[in-house]
């Protein structure tokens, strides 16, 4: 299975439809109560319930998904009738509308559990209505209407390039003796996130050095600046206390989701003193200096915090 501990946990919602095909007839004994198998609806619904919960058994890739909400509706539709989420050529036709709106939080969408819930939901129909020997009876317009979180939120803030800046803040690697690699996959993880990096600096961690160079770039424009190293409790960890001095506008929530998000993998995410603030219109943010913590701090903050670059200059929320 896909490994997604590094996604972020987030509210995730999916909506699916499926339709099975029958006469009028079999409508009006659906409605009067008279098929021979008894009640259809309520059957099919909790048919529907529970092929949601056992996706995962079903489906080899799929993860076990905690469903925190889960709808399913029926339309009863006669072919004179028009109904939403068809094609035309299923609008001359009647039959069992089954829409299924499902919600989770989690770090997978719940698009394949309102799927599933659909798809059983009909073959549960198709099944009690059978009895009655009809010829056209058919399952069709199965799909997905609409998710919601995840890659679907994310990509609208990967519309725009960003420019950014990347500071590294190490006495060994400004002095050659260390080979920098948390910089370096910062400058991966962002040009990944349709960023441009028009800077890249190493500087010891020295608090007039680097708020020097973070000032620079504030006055340069460059709307989202990274540091890499100095974050932690040693006597040489100067620059979250180099950045908190120069920072406008603290911003205090984005160092909490990383370090949430890190401690959900080790408990030394604790450890970091990691801060986010403005200067002007540029958002500064420190990262850890290892690698690991780069990776994860990054994953629980990219690409949402992109939306600061509106917020800052007066776009609101």
């Amino acid at each position: 299975m896909r490994d997604i501990t590094y996604k972020q946990i987030t509210l995730r919602t999916a909506q699916a439809i499926a339709m099975v095909v029958c006469s009028d007839e079999t409508i009006d004994l659906i409605t009067e109560d008279r098929l021979p198998k008894g009640n259809l609806l309520d059957i099919a619904k909790a048919a529907g319930f529970l092929a949601a919960k056992n996706t995962h058994n079903l489906i080899p890739h799929c993860h076990p998904v905690s469903i925190d909400g889960l709808s399913i509706t029926f339309q009863l539709k006669k072919s004179f009738e028009p109904a939403i989420n068809l094609s035309d050529d299923l609008q001359n036709k009647s039959g069992v509308i089954i829409l299924v709106e499902g919600k989770s939080i989690g770090r997978t969408g719940i698009e394949m559990e309102a799927l599933t819930a659909a798809s059983i939901a009909a073959l549960t129909i198709y099944d009690l209505l059978k009895p009655l020997g009809q010829s056209g009876l058919e399952i069709t317009s199965v799909r997905l209407l609409e998710k919601t979180g995840g890659k679907t939120d994310k990509a609208k803030y990967l519309k725009s390039t960003k420019r950014t800046a990347v500071l590294v803040c190490s006495d060994s690697t400004a002095a050659g003796t260390r080979e920098d690699k948390s910089g370096l996959l910062i400058k991966e993880i962002l040009l990944q996130n349709n960023c441009e990096i028009l800077d890249y600096q190493i500087v010891p961690d020295d608090k007039q050095t680097i708020q020097a160079q973070i000032k620079k770039w504030a006055a340069e424009d460059i709307s989202f600046i990274f540091t890499t190293g100095g974050t932690g409790l040693s006597p040489r960890d100067n620059t979250v206390d180099a950045v908190k001095e120069i920072i406008e506008k603290d911003a205090p929530g984005i160092a909490e989701a990383m370090r949430v998000h890190g401690g959900m993998r080790t408990p030394l995410a604790m450890m970091s003193r990691s801060i986010a603030g403005s200067i002007g219109q540029s958002l500064v943010i420190t990262l850890p200096g290892s690698t690991n913590g780069v990776q994860e701090s990054l994953d629980a903050i990219l690409p949402s915090v992109f939306h600061a670059k509106s917020m800052i200059r007066g776009g609101g929320h």
